[in-house]
């Protein structure tokens, strides 16, 4: 392989590992180091800023040591960590070895920075491959999966990795590699790494930001698909959720592996990656669709127009003046990625709007982008533009053969007598060993049998959890078609599956009174044949500081009882209130039963020590209730509840 091929390849090899390395190490932060609703998310803050800070070092010790040993050291470091992140530990020890891989990532970035004047079609590569990847893996990344095939494909990847890393030291007559320290006497053979480089290797983190956020994210990609014929502001389980992402591969590789235009038709990048950002900030559903695919296309055309090429005063200043410019720029870049995540995502714990941030990411990245100097003569890629993009295209085209499953629910033979429901917070997939797990979710679940279950704290696409659709996961081993409301933006909310069909979705967003996440309150009714229906809620109370959520347990009785309109009915979430709590006695006001009265006191949270009665299941007097349980597990910080109903006659 040619050395340009090899380095290219390299890089975006370790882009992936560093992005799997990531999906680990954001959630931690919320689930391993802290709680999202007991440690101020200012501290959760400071620990995800801490370490990019610390790898805005990494520049200086590349200057006095050198590029070449820091890269294979922190390589080697990089793919240890992965490897060993594979085994899925859980706990402390899972955070801190996603610590570790995560700055000997962010040092190994620096460290090729150095060596590397021409870092786009790497990167491009590494961002696109990754969504492909991802998408074909149905969001659940190697990591999580442990089992053999998971094992044997990490270790490929760690070998090709660490192999690509040793050999692109030697360059095959393509120039030397830099051994000693950056600001040693420069050679001919060093001059192939030039000054250039520094705009791209800015503009890596934002990128990587926006492309895991918005442009090539498979769970928002199949998120913006389940709004698109289901209306009323929900979404249903869609038909080839995936379809759009070969789609938005395609136009980020075909942007960013090609020539960019000249003159003002530089713009098309910068203005398309702002109208997707904007829309992406609108925050609804059916906006989803367009944001990805300007986001995509836009975000591939700024990194093009940062592609120096040859400049013809590349020779201005020395190289090892490149390489540091370049070390400070890679490192200054991640920093702008963890300053943007925390920003964005610590204001639902926070409270403050957040829609600036990805606009913001995106004006950055749009204003280093077009204000480059044009390329006068611009060298070949390491790889065919076209055959590049058609290869990880055909890639992402099996996402929607091989991910892409649609749980169908179907009358049967006439109404059952019964009904089991069950209601769960999932914590969005994590349990309490900060591990995600699905298998202990759907095997809690299915231990019940239900009928229909109500899920709070469903996370469809957040960067901040790994990008996982956790909703579409579950629905798909359940068997069990869903409808989602959102809450807090279009990607995280509460959601109903049912073994049954479900009609006339309707979602009613609830007042915040002083709560940082949004809430809301999703009705559906299922249809049981027969013309027999029940109506069904679930909701998540959000309590405003210091204070039960009244105003929302309210809000979601008065609506619930509109909405039955004298149907049996059943409420059901987490309700963040105990009996005998002013919340509480709403919905009991309201005419609805405790279903799960017979059991009390049935505490289900925290999940290893349950103390608090927050989760809770109301029932229509018509519905007699059965079998309550709050069956143990710890796939969640909390215990799921599930009750027998047996239907009135008739």
């Amino acid at each position: 392989m040619r050395y340009r091929q090899l380095t290219t390849g390299t890089l975006a090899l370790g882009v992936l590992l560093l992005v799997d390395v990531l999906r680990v190490w954001l959630p931690g932060i919320i689930t391993i180091f802290g709680q999202a609703a007991s440690t101020p998310a200012e501290l959760m803050g400071a620990f995800a800023l801490g370490w990019f800070v610390l790898a805005m070092g990494a520049p200086a010790v590349v200057r006095r040591i050198g590029a070449r040993p820091v890269t294979v050291v922190a390589a080697v470091a990089l793919a240890v960590a992965r490897l060993a992140l594979t085994a899925a530990p859980g706990g402390r020890t899972q955070l801190w070895l996603a610590t570790a891989g995560l700055l000997a990532g962010l040092v190994w970035l620096v460290g090729v920075a150095a060596d590397t004047d021409r870092p786009v079609p790497g990167l491009a590569l590494g961002f696109a491959v990754n969504a492909a990847v991802h998408a074909v893996l149905d969001t659940v990344d190697l990591v999580w999966r442990g089992d053999g095939v998971a094992w044997l494909l990490s270790a490929v990847a760690v070998a090709v990795f660490l192999v690509g890393t040793a050999r692109s030291g030697r360059r095959d007559g393509a120039g030397g590699t830099r051994t000693g320290p950056v600001d040693a006497p420069v050679g001919p053979a060093d001059a192939a790494a030039g000054p250039g480089g520094g705009r791209a290797w800015l503009l890596a983190g934002p990128a990587l930001l926006l492309a895991g956020m918005v442009a090539l994210s498979p769970g928002l990609a199949r998120t913006g698909m389940s709004y698109l014929f289901a209306g009323d502001g929900v979404a249903r389980s869609p038909l080839f959720g995936l379809a759009p992402v070969p789609v938005a591969v395609a136009g980020f590789l075909g942007a960013a592996l090609t020539r960019p235009p000249h003159g003002w038709g530089r713009a098309y990048g910068p203005v398309a990656l702002l109208a997707g950002a904007v829309l992406f900030a609108l925050d609804r559903g059916d906006l989803l669709l367009p944001a990805i695919l300007l986001a995509a296309v836009g975000l591939g055309a700024c990194l093009a127009l940062t592609d120096d090429g040859n400049h013809p005063d590349s020779g201005t200043a020395s190289a090892g003046t490149g390489a540091s410019r370049r070390g400070y720029a890679v490192a200054a870049g991640m920093l702008v990625f963890a300053l943007g995540a925390v920003g964005y995502y610590s204001a639902y714990d926070l409270g403050y709007p957040n829609a600036a941030v990805p606009v913001v990411v995106a004006v950055l990245i749009a204003a280093v982008a077009f204000t480059a100097r044009p390329v006068v003569h611009r060298l070949p890629g390491p790889f065919p533009p076209l055959r590049a993009a058609a290869a990880v295209t055909a890639l992402a085209l099996l996402a929607p053969v091989l991910a892409d499953e649609v749980p169908v629910a179907s009358n049967r033979d006439g109404p059952p007598e019964r009904l089991t429901v069950v209601a769960y917070n999932i914590r969005m997939g994590f349990g309490l060993d900060g591990r995600f797990d699905l298998t202990g979710l759907v095997e809690i679940v299915e231990r019940q049998r239900p009928d229909v279950v109500l899920l709070s704290e469903v996370d469809r696409a957040w960067l901040l959890n790994g990008g996982h659709d956790t909703l579409d996961l579950l629905a798909d081993r359940l068997g069990m078609p869903y409808v989602f409301g959102p809450a807090a933006d279009p990607v995280w909310g509460d959601a109903v599956l049912s073994r049954w069909p479900v009609r006339d979705p309707r979602t009613l967003p609830l007042a915040a009174v002083g709560a940082p996440t949004g809430a809301q309150a999703l009705a559906v009714t299922l249809d049981l044949g027969d013309g027999v229906r029940t109506a069904v809620v679930s909701t998540h109370l959000q309590p405003p500081p210091g204070k039960g959520p009244v105003v929302q347990a309210r809000a979601v009785a008065d609506f619930a009882i509109r909405y039955a309109a004298g149907r049996p009915l059943v409420v059901a979430g987490d309700l963040n209130t105990e009996p005998g709590d002013e919340a509480f006695a709403e919905f009991t006001n309201a005419g609805l039963v405790d279903a799960l009265a017979a059991a009390r006191p049935l505490a289900t949270s925290p999940a290893d020590d349950p103390r608090q009665q927050i989760d809770h299941i109301f029932v229509s007097p018509g519905l007699t209730p059965g079998e309550p349980v709050a069956p143990r597990g710890t796939a969640s910080d909390h215990l799921p509840v599930a009750v027998t109903l047996t239907l009135p006659p008739g």
